[in-house]
């Protein structure tokens, strides 16, 4: 595999607890903000193509360095998330291919940025939650530190609000999150598509094995409900011996139905002949 032949090639120059420096450089740059009275500090950070192409090549690399929250009760909070997501990432792959994976995003959000897409670190690290959720759908956070859930779902929320967040300019989103999810897209691309012919492989083979099961027969069906034994399984079936053939009743109309007899015309019960019977002969009287 082209990543093992790079990893023997390079992999002793990769920085190891990659992510534990960028928290770190997140932090400081966090408080070194409060002490920026004009807010030019954070000005002097961020990505700016234009900028970049008059020779301030740091934004290249600052960018990163600048925190997703500047709220205090957060920072902590999302500084040592993050940390989580990349160290774990780390451990699942190795040192070398986690640096991979954030180099890649790093240059993805460059070159989105150059493109006219958003070149920050936000969408960068969302790919970090994506890549952490598709490894491990099932980890649970604790949300607002007593509310679990899995992170599958957080990451199907953060999808949702990028969806939501660039339905008014589509082109700019699209830009912006596949420079930003390049990473993604390379690591787990083929991972993906086997899992998707897969299921539907199995989802054809499903509905095959269920299309050769043969279908249930019905053994006992009421004449007056039409209710069987496949509906209700616990209901007895009986044959009423005062009706002239096979005419079979659930419990519920076995005593409470009108007899059918043989001399009587289809579809007429020995009542409805009673009752011509009398009629005829009150017609006679007359």
């Amino acid at each position: 595999m082209w990543l093992d032949r790079l990893e023997k090639k390079l992999g002793k120059y990769c920085i190891k607890n990659l992510m534990l420096y960028i928290t770190t450089l997140n932090g400081i740059v966090f408080i070194l903000s409060f002490f920026d009275t004009k807010g030019e500090f954070i000005s002097k950070l961020v990505l700016v193509p234009s900028l970049v192409m008059k020779g301030e090549v740091w934004r290249l690399i600052t960018f990163l360095f600048i925190p997703m929250d500047f709220n205090p009760l957060w920072i902590l909070f999302s500084l040592y998330f993050y940390y989580m997501i990349g160290s774990s990432l780390e451990h699942e792959w190795g040192s070398f291919r986690f640096n991979l994976y954030y180099l890649i995003g790093v240059i993805g959000t460059i070159a989105g940025a150059f493109l006219g897409g958003a070149g920050t670190s936000t969408f960068l690290n969302l790919s970090l939650i994506f890549a952490f959720a598709y490894l491990f759908p099932n980890y649970e956070l604790m949300l607002f530190f007593f509310l679990p859930v899995k992170i599958k779902y957080l990451a199907m929320l953060y999808a949702a609000g990028l969806v939501l967040l660039f339905s008014l300019s589509p082109l700019y989103g699209i830009i912006t999150v596949l420079g930003s999810a390049l990473n993604f897209i390379l690591f787990f691309w083929k991972d993906i598509y086997y899992r998707l012919r897969f299921n539907r492989k199995s989802y054809q083979k499903r509905k095959e094995f269920k299309a050769k099961i043969p279908k249930i027969h019905v053994m006992h069906r009421c004449t007056i409900c039409g209710k069987t034994d496949v509906e209700d399984r616990h209901m007895d079936f009986r044959y009423c011996v005062d009706c002239d053939g096979d005419y079979e009743y659930c419990m519920d109309h076995l005593y409470n139905h009108e007899h059918i007899k043989a001399g009587s015309p289809s579809g007429k019960s020995d009542s409805d002949d009673n009752a011509e019977v009398k009629q005829d002969n009150e017609e006679e009287k007359k």
